[in-house]
């Protein structure tokens, strides 16, 4: 068999799976709305949470919104998420470090899956010591098609040199979880959303999995 044929990866989404953000998101948001005119809904922006920023932009404050307005709000929103994550504020969710050193230790290849800019992930691994897990990342700027699309999952794969069949994607949000089944990987959902397709596995934090979890869903014991 080739080396590809061998090999299997953890392709990660990082907001609410890796990293508890969402309150820092939701300020940046805040702020970054409320100053170009517009009015804040976090419940509203709690159901988009996951899409790129067009898209939620356009769905929540109108399709009449110009290409120009959206690039300031979501300049502005992502500058305020980076100084919040540099002054500290950023935590790692329950599981997620210590998966991330056990996979590593199994000889799992593993990717950051992201509809978050590059500088924005950059900052939040480089803030919790995490960068050196992986190895890929995948972020807005190299998709054209955010989220339920496969695209974000199907270039992890590429560059992980892992079939689609050999990935398991770990979401917290339907969008993702919707992608991974597109691109024929497995999912595990995490978090207390409800997941429509259901993940092949759903549990409320990474802690919460058990140690056979990635192993059992690529099956045969998830043998190299």
């Amino acid at each position: 068999m080739t080396a590809s044929k061998l090999s299997r990866a953890v392709l990660w989404d990082l907001d609410g799976t890796l990293i508890d953000s969402a309150d820092l998101h939701w300020l940046a948001w805040e702020e970054a709305i409320t100053a170009a005119g517009y009015r804040f809904d976090l419940n509203h922006f709690t159901s988009r949470f996951g899409q790129r920023n067009e898209i939620l932009l356009r769905t929540l404050l109108g399709p009449e919104i110009s290409r120009d307005e959206i690039l300031e709000i979501s300049d502005a929103k992502e500058r305020r998420y980076r100084a919040l994550v540099a002054a500290g504020r950023l935590h790692a969710l329950p599981g997620a470090v210590e998966w991330l050193a056990v996979l590593a230790a199994a000889g799992w290849r593993q990717a950051i899956a992201s509809s978050a800019p590059r500088a924005n992930i950059a900052a939040a691994l480089h803030a919790l010591g995490l960068t050196a897990y992986f190895d890929a990342t995948v972020a807005d700027e190299d998709v054209t098609h955010g989220k339920p699309d496969p695209e974000v999952f199907l270039l992890a794969a590429e560059r992980l040199a892992t079939p689609p069949a050999r990935c398991v994607v770990v979401e917290d949000s339907p969008f993702g979880i919707e992608g991974a089944r597109r691109a024929g990987m497995k999912a595990i959902g995490v978090g207390s959303t409800p997941f429509a397709p259901p993940a092949d596995r759903a549990v409320r934090t990474l802690a919460e999995l058990p140690a056979d979890a990635f192993e059992h869903l690529l099956g045969n014991g998830g043998n190299r």
